[in-house]
């Protein structure tokens, strides 16, 4: 498609919202004003729904980049919800090559071993190299469910290895067999903790919401990794929104494990749906979606926003009849007779998914 035209929406350019509509030549956008009359080779009408910069998933498990067990076939889950770009979490094959073949955008935060309460970063190293520039960090699963791990020791190795080169630590904190007060000491600015909402000991929650404080104050961004109810509390969820302790970004944690068995319409517009039914604003959202994943991944500029020049990365969604009905782990429900829904998307210019 040689040029595309989106009329009357309510645009949404990464970090603010205006009227105005918005042309597309070849791969980049060519104009962004009002009551823009030029012709176009397609003209969307987006009357009463929200033209936003292509979403930014910045947890997510890609098929031939995670492991078999938990990867799916990245574009088929992120193309319909308005994702233009996705972040792997736990890269264990694959390289920058393959990521670039896939239509959304991507980066990856590589996997790491921990032995005898050891890191362990051979294999660490060999991914970096093999992702280059798209390798944008290091995946820490300090979770109990790893028998070898017992302290913050292999966090704190694994964090001077990635910030000496460079590079973010990304930190699964769920079932930590540690506060998360020390996990959030141990990293630097920059770094990022996922799945904060989740539930049983050690929750965002303890001593007054320290840790998100002293998070907010050393600059560690943190994301809500909702993985549905996998590694959310809806109570902890709701008690934190109402509480005014937002995620600085918002993800799927999307697996081939998990993606179906909510309804098949899980994806970023669930997880965003989930938030505003607890109360989290829509400017929040969206910026929790577009420019805020885009700048801890060092992509301010280029995704996560509108701009005229840069790349035609566009989702327009719809608040609509997309209801939702869902109990966590500990038996909490969330329910909703609305929620977003993806109308069209683009990327790089082209239309690839049309409701």
């Amino acid at each position: 498609m040689a040029s595309i035209l989106i009329k009357n929406g309510r645009v949404w350019d990464g970090e603010r919202f205006s009227c105005v509509d918005i042309l597309t030549v070849e791969e980049n956008i060519s104009s962004i004003a009002p009551h823009i009359s030029e012709k176009a080779d397609f003209t969307y009408d987006a009357s009463g729904m929200l033209v936003s910069a292509g979403l930014v998933d910045i947890h997510t498990h890609m098929r031939q980049v995670s492991s078999d067990e938990y990867g799916i076939p990245i574009d088929a889950v992120c193309l319909p919800f308005g994702v233009t770009a996705a972040v792997e979490a736990s890269a264990e094959k694959g390289d920058g090559r393959l990521l670039s073949a896939f239509a959304v955008k991507g980066a990856a935060f590589v996997a790491c071993r921990i032995e005898h309460d050891t890191a362990v970063l051979d294999m660490t190293e060999r991914l970096l190299h093999a992702y280059g520039d798209a390798g944008v960090g290091v995946k820490v699963f300090f979770d109990r469910a790893c028998k070898e791990l017992k302290s913050t020791k292999p966090l704190r190795e694994i964090c001077a290895f990635a910030h000496a080169r460079g590079k973010k630590v990304l930190v699964h904190c769920n079932h930590s067999p540690t506060t998360m007060e020390e996990i959030v000491d141990t990293l630097q600015g920059g770094d990022i903790v996922t799945h904060i909402y989740h539930g049983g000991e050690h929750t965002i929650a303890d001593h007054g919401y320290a840790a998100y404080d002293l998070a907010k104050q050393k600059g560690i961004v943190l994301d809500a990794g909702m993985a549905g109810h996998v590694h959310t509390d809806f109570s902890v969820l709701r008690s934190a929104i109402k509480a005014g302790y937002l995620p600085d970004t918002i993800s799927t944690d999307i697996t081939r494990c998990s993606a179906f068995y909510r309804g098949g319409r899980y994806g970023l517009t669930m997880c965003m749906s989930i938030m505003r039914a607890v109360g989290m604003g829509e400017e929040d959202i969206l910026r929790a979606v577009t420019s805020n994943p885009a700048r801890a991944l060092g992509m301010a500029g280029k995704w996560g926003c509108l701009r005229v020049g840069g790349t035609a990365d566009i989702a327009v969604l719809d608040y609509t009849q997309e209801g939702f009905d869902l109990t966590d782990a500990a038996g909490h429900h969330i329910t909703s007779k609305k929620g977003y829904r993806c109308a069209l998307t683009i990327a790089d210019g082209q239309i690839v998914y049309k409701h």
